[in-house]
């Protein structure tokens, strides 16, 4: 009988021969469980409280103490269960495939993975699932890891780093899959099977032929032990397959509830050992995460038919399985696929185009859903903080790239705020305009960092990339331009006048002017002026001061540069 349909007399029956201690969820305390897990039923207690949770309507397995949910408005009693595990510990893990570069896609998993584990004082574990010898790419493994140290959400277990778990590839892990697989043979779980790629091609074209999906036989399962011995005998190549059974029991996902693929009747038994001794995906991802004791697994919704079929290898080997949670696809705006072959989804490319790494997260999350609301700005301590795991929906979200500037713009605009990070952001601005105008460079004062960070703080909010400053629109910051008289008089015959009246200006002040100020003076020093209007008017000076007819205003032209600067660039114009 299902969880739903047992009545209230039965469920105080379950509960009655059930005992246990568990900690409330919800107060977020540490996890301990002896309880048998029959039909997810138990009696329970809250450390803090000490009253007996509910049975809730929802789900089997989600107790949680009211005291603690009135102290705590807001949390789902029907998600309170997936926050911890008997040991205490969360651990997750992100396990990409170095078949290729690390992605926006991978980066997404990533990140949940990352922020749900931090969220819940746990860790993060990076898995390289390498055992598709043939479909390796050089250098990825290693890139994987530089580019998740570099958006900041380092893992704390992994190939570089080590720990308790590993190695943490799984080409270096082949003895646990071997052991798994025989133990599984042994149990009469798993068999060996002998058929050739021409039989199983023969099988394929048939089922396409009947308008079926192709599916193995299953013709091997039926093997005696002595048919099997004669052809290990004869050193035929075999594979191991698992064998599937009915009756597939339901599983509640963390995003999209309860689940249950029969996948017996619709698939023939899978490979989880191939002829070259390496494993599958399906055994491979179980053993792993049983010895490196993950308690939730949130990867991609491409795998959730195939949970049921990992729960039946659990079942088969009598291991516990983590808790599953499938994370929505990440598509186009258009709503077409990530793909590998657009180059601009690859998040090295990112870093070498001048991204900030905190941009890519934002716009990542901010398309998506765990959390409250959708803003923009988001920092990483503050996605770790707000991410819900209920709130994730089962929709895919959308990815806008053209919206990628802007977070670029806002996330910089935060790091010139704060004093430590400006620091840094003046060190790579000087780094940038020694590398572009090396040789053009006449006056090394633009590279003082005074200079450089009022440049920086006046230019904030405006610029979306740092390298902007290093643009031919920004060049006069840093190389002072070449514009004769001739041009100047062209704007105006008062360019003597204009002239005098802005060095006046600038050297009977004693401090700087504010923007706004400056301005003002700008405007009052225009009525001095009989025949040039104030639009032509600073057109002239933005032509003298930069050689460009476009850019900032000249109040901020003339604050970035300082008083002196602007003197000598004017009075080069006049005595040219």
């Amino acid at each position: 009988m299902g969880m739903l349909g047992l009545r209230t007399r039965q469920l105080r029956t379950l509960l009655a021969n059930y005992k246990g201690v568990n900690i409330c969820i919800a107060d977020c305390t540490r996890w301990k469980s002896d309880t048998p897990q029959v039909y997810g039923i138990a009696k329970a207690k809250c450390f803090q409280h000490t009253s007996l949770w509910k049975v809730s309507k929802y789900s089997p397995w989600s107790w949680t103490c009211s005291l603690c949910i009135n102290q705590r408005s807001g949390f789902g009693e029907r998600n309170a269960r997936h926050f911890v595990t008997e040991s205490g510990t969360v651990r997750v893990r992100f396990a990409p495939s170095p078949t290729g570069f690390l992605h926006l896609g991978g980066l997404r998993t990533a990140l949940y993975n990352y922020i749900f584990a931090k969220k819940h004082r746990g860790r993060s574990i990076l898995r390289l699932e390498d055992t598709d010898q043939s479909r390796l790419v050089a250098g990825a493994a290693e890139k994987i890891e530089d580019m998740l140290e570099w958006v900041g959400i380092p893992p704390d277990e992994s190939p570089r780093r080590g720990g308790p778990c590993g190695p943490y590839q799984q080409s270096q892990r082949l003895q646990l899959y071997q052991e798994a697989a025989q133990e599984l043979v042994d149990r009469g779980h798993a068999y060996l099977c002998f058929c050739t790629a021409q039989r199983l091609e023969l099988l394929k074209k048939e089922a396409l032929r009947n308008k079926e999906t192709p599916r193995y036989d299953n013709r091997c399962r039926y093997l005696t032990k002595q048919q099997v011995e004669d052809k290990l005998a004869k050193g035929l190549s075999h594979v191991i397959r698992f064998k599937l059974v009915e009756g597939a029991e339901p599983f509640e996902d963390m995003v999209y509830g309860w689940n249950k693929h029969e996948v017996a009747s619709v698939e023939g038994d899978p490979v989880i050992i191939k002829a070259d001794g390496f494993p599958t995906y399906h055994l491979a991802n179980v053993v792993d995460d049983h010895f490196m004791e993950i308690s939730h697994v949130l990867r991609g919704t491409e795998w959730l038919v195939s949970t049921s079929k990992h729960l039946l290898l659990y079942k088969a080997l009598g291991w516990k399985p983590p808790q599953f949670g499938h994370l929505p696809l990440l598509l186009n705006k258009d709503g077409s696929k990530l793909s590998k072959r657009q180059g601009d989804i690859f998040i090295e490319q990112f870093a070498k185009s001048g991204h900030l790494p905190e941009a890519l997260l934002d716009i990542i999350t901010n398309c998506g859903s765990g959390f409250a609301e959708n803003r923009m700005g988001r920092k990483l301590e503050e996605l770790i903080a707000e991410f819900d795991v209920s709130r994730i929906i089962t929709h895919s979200s959308l990815l806008d790239l053209t919206k990628l500037p802007e977070f670029n713009r806002i996330h910089l605009a935060q790091q010139l705020e704060d004093d430590i990070k400006r620091q840094m952001v003046v060190q790579q601005l000087q780094s940038h305009v020694e590398e572009i105008y090396h040789g053009k460079l006449l006056d090394h004062d633009v590279l003082r960092k005074e200079y450089v960070e009022n440049v920086l703080l006046l230019r904030k909010g405006h610029i979306n990339f740092l390298k902007d400053l290093v643009s031919p629109s920004y060049s006069y910051l840093w190389v002072r331009p070449s514009v004769s008289r001739k041009e100047l008089q062209k704007l105006s015959s008062e360019l003597d006048k204009i002239g005098g009246l802005v060095l006046g200006l600038l050297q009977s002040q004693n401090i700087a002017m504010p923007t706004d100020v400056l301005n003002k003076e700008l405007k009052n020093l225009q009525e001095q002026v009989k025949e040039t209007k104030y639009s032509t008017m600073m057109k002239l000076l933005r032509l003298a001061l930069s050689g460009q007819e476009q850019g900032p205003s000249v109040a901020e032209m003339m604050i970035s540069l300082g008083p002196k600067e602007v003197c000598a660039r004017i009075e080069t114009v006049l005595k040219s």
